[in-house]
């Protein structure tokens, strides 16, 4: 269970709430230019685009859930189960594995036009990273500052949307969840008209009423609409803090607090993190389910030259106290 947004003021923003009922000790990881990729089936990488985001790093490999490259170019992987279908090998193909999915897109490559161009012969192919990480059912959403789409892999093949929401969920696939917002068409952040009957008068008794019929649940179904309402009626100026400040707000409006869902096992879904990168200048912001304190990790300030992977463990608690 995950949410993704895009968002736009002077600078271009991507993130997501990472919701599920464990952790795997995620990390603030950034993949400088010359640390050696090695692809499954595509041979190896020396050189190649700079890349942050958050990670799961296993032997020195960073799995990746969402990122940017120092282009401008974003990706994050959202849950997709029941949907996501992977192929075997294919030697007239690319061949790559969904785990290194958006390792693969965004080492090599600057926009979502050229991401498009490509995706035409990849074949994501079904080889887990290892027998102890089984590969994950996800579809992706990649964005840069001018265009989104939405790219799921299932039965008969890769599947290419054009996503103008700038939102992603889970299932069930990404053409109903747009076809599910003609039902909401009606909403509005302004206060209603009476429309009911005009021989009575009929007025809002409190504010908000424009929006009532507004999903409130945690299915994926309804985080669609809902961050799909918040974001684009979302206003922010220009500046910085402001602008990030905005993108948590609309990421929080469908975040998960502990209890509220709980798996078949027992376990209880929550957002572990939340994350928004400034893609054009290469800050990634992060907040965790127990601190609500925005953490900020500049690329830049990095060697982007190094062959070395460069990562922060997440602040996980923060509680301050004025007198």
């Amino acid at each position: 269970m995950c949410t993704a947004v895009t968002y736009k003021t002077k600078d271009f923003y991507f993130g997501r709430n990472l919701d599920l009922e464990y952790s795997y000790n995620e990390r603030v990881t950034i993949t400088p230019r010359n640390y050696p990729i090695s692809f499954c089936k595509e041979g190896k990488l020396n050189n190649h685009f700079a890349i942050i985001g958050m990670s799961y790093i296993q032997d020195n490999y960073p799995l990746y859930y969402d990122a940017t490259n120092e282009k401008g170019l974003s990706m994050a992987g959202l849950n997709f189960s029941d949907n996501a279908d992977y192929k075997d090998f294919d030697n007239k193909k690319i061949n790559i594995s969904p785990y290194e999915f958006i390792l693969y897109i965004l080492s090599k490559y600057s926009n979502v036009n050229e991401v498009k161009n490509v995706l035409k012969d990849i074949n994501l192919v079904s080889i887990p990273f290892s027998d102890k990480l089984p590969l994950a059912p996800l579809h992706w959403i990649i964005a840069d500052k001018t265009n989104t789409i939405t790219v799921e892999s299932v039965e008969d093949g890769i599947k290419i949307y054009d996503n103008k929401v700038g939102v992603l969920t889970n299932n069930p696939p990404f053409d109903y969840h747009i076809n599910n917002l003609n039902n909401y068409l009606h909403l509005s952040a302004k206060e209603p008209d009476n429309t009911f009957c005009k021989n009575i008068n009929l007025s809002p008794s409190s504010r908000g009423m424009g929006a009532v019929g507004l999903p409130g649940d945690y299915s994926s179904v309804s985080r669609f609409i809902k961050a799909s309402f918040v974001k684009l009626n979302s206003k922010s100026s220009d500046d910085e803090q402001e602008s990030v400040n905005q993108f948590f707000h609309i990421l929080s409006s469908v975040e998960m607090p502990r209890g509220c869902v709980e798996t078949k096992n027992g376990k209880d879904d929550i957002t572990v993190y939340s994350s928004c990168c400034n893609c054009d200048r290469g800050i990634y912001y992060y907040k965790t389910y127990g601190s609500s304190s925005i953490i900020g990790v500049d690329m830049y300030k990095e060697n982007l030259l190094s062959s070395q992977l460069i990562s922060y463990p997440l602040l996980q608690s923060n509680f301050l106290m004025q007198n």
